[in-house]
């Protein structure tokens, strides 16, 4: 059990890839502390892991008051926490001309002050346990697409936190890390790309270039990473950010038929 007896908050974690860290955490001993906006989805996932090893907590981060409440409550679940897993984003699309205030606020609220918040709130009950954040970023915060422009903002700005906090929060013995994720198949980008006109099958036809292994990482793949470092075995290690994906994002060249005789 690498997890075992650990007590780990994880925003976001009703659907996708914040839903299967908590099964697999769960299943590695963790005690796991859901959170999202959907109490059924929420419930129902906390009955799957068992009420003993589980709790929930309902809300949404674009609220300012979110985190503080959340971290409160987390506290009072278990009486403890070990690890905080900023995994909550959204990723609505837009390019620059529909980017307007109100929707770029809304972006960084969510996707940047809240895990800042939040690791604010948790501070000293992370100093007790000389525990660790994870922030689980995106592979687009390096430059992005032309139409998540304000989401690959804000996975730039949490690389940043995560690297600044690292240094700040050494000496207390809270580590501070982060995995860029790359494309990932959960049921949420299935739909999307259904809704953009893609196939029913369109996983089993994705290009080489994006794909070298034939397939997309799964959230299975993501869970089995962040398990490492949200445990002990990776402790000291701080201000890390792990590139979770298929090719290297410096210096790639593409190999599609470009073979040298």
């Amino acid at each position: 059990m690498r997890l075992a007896d650990q007590v780990i908050l994880i925003t976001g974690s009703t659907t996708g890839i914040g839903a299967t860290m908590a099964q697999r955490f769960a299943a590695e001993g963790a005690r796991v502390i859901l959170h999202g906006r959907d109490a059924a989805r929420g419930e129902a996932l906390r009955a799957e892991l068992g009420e003993e090893r589980s709790a929930f907590v309902q809300g949404d981060l674009a609220d300012p008051d979110h985190p503080a409440q959340l971290a409160a409550a987390a506290l009072r679940c278990f009486g403890r926490i070990d690890a905080l897993v900023n995994n909550a984003a959204l990723t609505t699309r837009a390019h620059l001309q529909d980017t307007d205030p109100a929707f770029f606020d809304r972006i960084m609220a969510v996707n940047l002050r809240a895990p800042l918040m939040l690791i604010r709130a948790l501070l000293p009950a992370l100093k007790q346990t000389q525990g660790c954040v994870l922030n689980i970023g995106s592979i687009l915060a390096h430059c992005g697409q032309s139409n998540l422009v304000a989401y690959s903002m804000s996975k730039g700005g949490l690389m940043t936190m995560t690297r600044n906090l690292a240094d700040t929060l050494g000496p207390d013995r809270v580590r501070v890390n982060q995995i860029n994720v790359g494309w990932t198949l959960t049921d949420n980008e299935y739909q999307t790309k259904i809704g953009d006109g893609l196939p029913p099958d369109w996983p089993d036809h994705v290009p080489a270039y994006v794909a070298p292994s034939g397939k997309l990482l799964m959230p299975m793949d993501i869970a089995e990473a962040a398990i490492y470092w949200v445990s002990p075995a990776s402790r000291p290690v701080s201000g890390s950010v792990l590139e979770i994906e298929q090719f290297p994002l410096i210096g790639r060249i593409l190999n599609q038929e470009n073979k040298v005789a």
